[in-house]
């Protein structure tokens, strides 16, 4: 039996913690508040992000960090990018005081605003490296929604510590979740962060009334862009025809239950962003990861013009519909 501390009880940080408990591990979901860990704790549910939900009657919840991770042998990081540096650093606290070393592991999909880090270089500034034995990302197409169903799911965990991943691995499988492993961090942690902005364009064309045709385009246009980043940032090219890119993508940009494609509807259908945010209540990865994106390209030497135009109209108020035509007029070439 493994014991994981779970940092982070949204929909996704609280699928994850289920499984592992499902599958007869001890586990500590933290939240940051009380009255969640109590709900956790005495109904078994978690209504907020995972409605109607029953939670495994052994899955234990605290707001006390320390606690979680008391013993623990995997601290799983499963909160919002903007919350990774002080959730990290109070992780960190918590391990010095304690002494102990852990499997640190995230699953978190975003670039950091400003400095376009990944997810494990944040943690990496602020746990120090003796404060855990291997780092690792669990990516691929999965929708807490689903996991908490019992949805067949297959997951990709990177990392360049096999025993990490494998650690990891035998935590989270069994006959509905199986997780695969690999050795590109980066580029699962890329393929993560990358597709929701595809994701978002692609439920703007379905908000605007396009169908598979259009979508279908997009989201094959689209893996190219995720494929030329993460190539300039030294990813495997190979890691975005897998679960971490290609499967990720998939499920993220055609499916009702993606806040990212969502999202993207709505403003399709003529809501503004501050209205979308304020009604979905959760973070939307991707909005955030488009600046980051187009900031970046520069400096790569790319040419993102999916990710240029939806930038366009998320940050300087352009039309959806000049965006499209945009897109679709530039000059012709030969597919890459």
């Amino acid at each position: 039996m493994t014991k994981v501390a779970v940092l982070g009880a949204g929909s996704w940080g609280t699928a994850l913690a289920n499984t592992m408990a499902k599958n007869g591990n001890q586990v500590v979901l933290w939240s940051h508040k009380e009255v969640q860990a109590a709900e956790i704790n005495d109904k078994h549910s978690n209504e907020k992000y995972l409605p109607k939900a029953k939670l495994e009657a052994n899955l234990q919840a605290t707001a006390d960090m320390a606690f979680a991770l008391d013993g623990a042998d995997i601290a799983l990081v499963v909160v919002p990018t903007k919350a990774i540096r002080e959730v990290g650093g109070q992780l960190a606290d918590c391990l010095k005081a304690s002494g102990q070393k852990v499997i640190l592991a995230h699953a978190t999909k975003g670039l950091e605003q400003g400095t376009h880090m990944r997810i494990s270089q944040m943690l990496e500034e602020v746990v120090p490296a003796e404060c855990y034995s291997g780092l690792a990302v669990i990516s691929g197409p999965s929708h807490a929604e689903d996991v908490i169903k019992s949805d067949l799911t297959a997951i990709s965990i990177g990392s360049t510590d096999v025993k990490a991943a494998q650690a990891l691995q035998e935590a989270l499988a069994n006959e509905s979740f199986r997780p695969y492993t690999n050795s590109d961090l980066v580029g699962s942690e890329l393929g993560g962060a990358l597709k929701n902005i595809i994701a978002i364009g692609s439920g703007m064309l379905i908000g605007k009334g396009y169908g598979a045709n259009a979508q279908a385009a997009l989201l094959t246009r689209g893996l190219v862009e995720i494929r030329q980043v993460g190539k300039a940032l030294g990813a495997n090219a190979e890691t975005f025809l897998g679960l971490a890119g290609i499967g990720d993508l998939i499920v993220t940009g055609m499916s009702p239950n993606s806040r990212n494609y969502r999202a993207g509807r709505s403003l399709g259908q003529g809501k503004a962003l501050s209205q979308v945010e304020e009604e979905m209540g959760m973070v939307i990865e991707g909005v955030n990861t488009v600046k980051a994106v187009y900031d970046l390209q520069s400096s790569l030497k790319l040419d993102l013009p999916i990710t240029s135009a939806l930038y366009r109209v998320i940050y300087e108020e352009e039309s959806i519909d000049s965006a499209i035509k945009d897109l679709m007029t530039r000059p012709l070439k030969a597919e890459d």
